[in-house]
């Protein structure tokens, strides 16, 4: 198994870490006790991390099956997104507003509003074997999936909806252009996450130039790459999770994941 040196600083989309070894994994057999990453968006990775690991290039491609479309696992939301526009596909227009890789957008059924991954699946490779998506509990950011998602299969449906473009476009205007992690938090049921960061004066709150930003705040951002660090960021995190729990009692539930 092939080991590549990552600068987490540049690698996740918050650009926040430091260089550690990665294993890349180019078949189904892999040790469980690694923890598999993607392309870095909504991670924030310890400089003490172990065991980290990416999916080889092997696992990067778009098969037409007939019924169904096949992506692999380590294949890009812009390169989903694309192949959809250019075949007349829908289901998943989201994704030019969204990156990430196919792995961890199923694992999370990312999405914009009511259109999520889960529109549209099929079946999910976990582990080498398939599994039909109605199986995996896949809810609001969420699924049951416990392994590694190899490749994903999408129902095939014509008609791409171009109308959908200039929505989600204008969805991402409120996103802060700082690195971020988007997303800190999940919304709880009932109500945002980013109205109760706001109201217990976490918007615009940093530390060592890594909070939640002033034009979003349930938005995780980096304002100066050459202080922000991953001891900061949790800080940040933790002490949100406690005002809101403090006042309101809802416990929030992370959507950036964390590795450690």
């Amino acid at each position: 198994m092939m080991i590549k040196i990552i600068d987490f600083s540049k690698y996740l989309s918050i650009k926040i870490g430091v260089a550690l070894p990665v294993k890349v994994i180019d078949s189904f057999t892999y040790d469980r006790e690694l923890k598999i990453l993607g392309f870095g968006f909504n991670l924030l990775v310890a400089p003490s991390a172990k065991n980290l690991a990416i999916l080889g290039d092997n696992f990067d491609y778009i098969r037409d099956l007939g019924d169904c479309i096949e992506v692999g696992g380590s294949t890009s939301s812009a390169k989903i997104f694309r192949y959809f526009w250019q075949n007349n596909l829908t289901g998943l227009e989201f994704l030019r507003a969204l990156p990430g890789s196919l792995g961890g957008l199923v694992k999370m059924n990312a999405g914009m509003k009511e259109y999520e991954m889960k529109g549209i699946l099929d079946s999910v490779c976990v582990d080498g074997v398939w599994r039909d998506a109605k199986t995996l509990g896949i809810t609001y950011r969420k699924t049951k999936i416990d392994g590694v998602i190899f490749a994903a299969r999408f129902k095939k449906v014509l008609g791409f909806q171009e109308g959908l473009l200039e929505k989600f476009s204008n969805m991402r205007k409120t996103h802060p252009k700082f690195p971020s992690c988007g997303s800190c938090f999940k919304n709880p049921e009932g109500d945002f996450a980013g109205r109760l960061l706001e109201a217990v004066g976490m918007k615009g709150y940093f530390i060592n130039g890594v909070g939640f930003s002033e034009q979003h705040a349930n938005f995780l951002v980096n304002k100066n790459r050459g202080i922000a660090d991953f001891t900061s960021a949790m800080q940040v995190i933790e002490l949100a999770e406690k005002k809101v729990f403090d006042i309101f009692g809802i416990k929030l539930q992370k959507e950036v994941i964390i590795i450690e």
